[in-house]
């Protein structure tokens, strides 16, 4: 189901589902109450002839409407809290302890609450992510050359054996193969329509998309086999310039991209991606103009087929190519975020 072509009978089947997915690009206004809201808010869904639908939220506050206290749809999608961001940074200030149920509660932090933000914002549990940053800090120090034993209790864990199977559930193999594995960090932040992941290695962006999209754990896979590396949470160069550059895109101050990429393909699917950065902020092309741009006009079927397979969204622009009639047509993070770029970006000019 694409934004482009719901109905209203669409839009308000998804309203009160909780699902997430069309959050930012359409919005829920409640004519009794006055209030907007996200579609998966988790607040009573109101009758529909209640209900007015808006694709912006400039739209729904010129007409009278105020922001629902409850999903707060001004905040950015997947905006971290300042409770959590503080967790967050004592855990990678100090990877090796452990924060329990007991010392979030005298915190002044509710359990219940921080696992159901880790779930919703990364798909693990708030263990796993703890789990995640012991054994990335193992990892960097086996790699710099100490030994499997010290690295293990260095890192906060009271056993070998304890060490050596999270170690192998976790990637799948022995912490002996770490030396010979390069790394990839991963980093998330919001943005106006969800929860954004990014990948880099040394040498810069590998991946960037919405969490959420189709098939996002498989080319986590792909990832890791290509570069014979480890996908981990951890801090990187070039993961600051591009989530520095991704917000001032939302923001509208960027239309051009400067990040370091390191893309991995076939030398046609990186042919394709290179014509990709040729088209302009708020245009558009059809497969077929852009199989023509790369002298292979017969090729628009792989094309298609390559900008499918294209890792780094919105920075190398898959979304800005559409069918030669104008439809939308093919977007891993669906088509009502291609719309939403699109209209942005045509917006913006």
């Amino acid at each position: 189901m694409s934004n482009h072509k719901m109905s209203f009978k669409d839009k308000y089947n998804v309203v009160g589902t909780r699902n997430t997915k069309y959050d930012g690009t359409f919005f829920t206004a409640v004519k009794t109450t006055g209030i907007f809201c996200h579609p998966s808010c988790r607040a009573r869904t109101p009758k529909a002839e209640n209900v007015t639908f808006y694709d912006t939220i400039e739209e729904a506050l010129q007409n009278g409407f105020r922001p629902c206290k409850i999903c707060k749809p001004m905040e950015k999608i997947g905006e971290t809290p300042i409770y959590i961001k503080k967790i967050i940074a004592e855990l990678q200030q100090s990877p090796h302890q452990k924060i329990s149920d007991e010392l979030l509660k005298l915190k002044g932090i509710e359990p219940h609450t921080i696992r159901r933000w880790f779930k919703k914002n990364y798909n693990i549990t708030f263990h796993s992510f703890q789990r995640m940053l012991r054994i990335n800090y193992a990892f960097t120090t086996i790699k710099k050359g100490n030994s499997i034993t010290y690295s293990a209790f260095e890192s906060g864990y009271e056993s070998l054996s304890g060490f050596n199977e999270s170690y192998r559930s976790l990637f799948g193999e022995s912490a002996s193969k770490s030396k010979i594995r390069n790394v990839i960090n991963v980093v998330r932040f919001s943005s106006p329509i969800g929860s954004i992941v990014t990948c880099a290695t040394k040498k810069g962006v590998c991946f960037l998309g919405f969490i959420g999209q189709k098939r996002i754990e498989n080319q986590f896979d792909e990832i890791q086999k290509q570069f014979n590396a480890i996908i981990l949470p951890g801090r990187n160069e070039h993961l600051t310039d591009v989530k520095k550059e991704v917000n001032e895109y939302f923001e509208g101050k960027r239309k051009t991209f400067t990040v370091t990429l390191d893309v991995f393909g076939t030398d046609f699917r990186e042919n394709v991606w290179n014509e990709l950065l040729n088209i302009p902020y708020g245009k558009t092309i059809s497969y077929k103009e852009q199989a023509i741009a790369i002298n292979n006009r017969k090729a628009v079927r792989a094309v298609a087929a390559a900008n499918g397979a294209n890792r780094i969204s919105i920075i190398i622009p898959c979304h800005r190519v559409i069918g030669s009639n104008g439809s939308l047509t093919g977007y891993a993070s669906g088509l009502h975020k291609k719309k939403w770029l699109l209209n942005f970006e045509k917006n913006n000019l």
